[in-house]
């Protein structure tokens, strides 16, 4: 059985080296990002739901409380379909995931005179310290509604 040489080990541990310093970053931020598709997404889908309601209906619909009632705590739980038979949910044809898929985000909506938020809420390392994300929509004097750009982040890391 061959032995290997002090430089072949040394170029191995040199290789194996490079290769964790790019891999484990990306990663870590793939990882990272990934924990914020979900509020990202739903609020998107929120909100586009919204404005083809307005096109349609030439009014916002009610506003909606925090569904579910609090935000799971630490891990992301699935919750029965039924949670989602708020009448704004229903006519924005909302739901962050399929039923029985796991979220870690709670979501509201609030309806204004001249717009709309679209809330959503999370504790991802369950300290009872809320993340917020807020996506809002506002109708200009004139205009119809429309998504402002940006998207507000609160303790994104809670």
């Amino acid at each position: 059985m061959r032995r290997f040489t002090p430089i072949e080990l040394a170029i191995a541990l040199s290789l194996a080296g490079t290769i964790a310093a790019i891999a484990v970053p990306t990663f870590a931020r793939e990882l990272h990002a990934s924990r914020f598709s979900e509020p990202i997404d739903a609020l998107q889908r929120m909100s586009t739901q919204t404005i083809s309601y307005v096109e349609v209906h030439h009014e916002l619909p009610a506003s909606a409380p925090m569904t579910p009632e609090a935000p799971p705590r630490g891990a992301k739980q699935a919750y029965p379909a039924e949670i989602w038979e708020h009448p704004t949910w229903k006519a924005l044809s909302f739901q962050p995931a399929p039923d029985g898929v796991p979220i870690a985000y709670a979501y509201a909506f609030d309806a204004h005179a001249d717009g709309f938020v679209a809330h959503a809420h999370g504790d991802l390392d369950g300290d009872g310290v809320l993340s917020t994300f807020e996506m809002r929509g506002k109708a200009k004097p004139g205009e119809p509604l429309a998504i402002e750009p940006g998207l507000y982040v609160e303790s994104e890391l809670e």
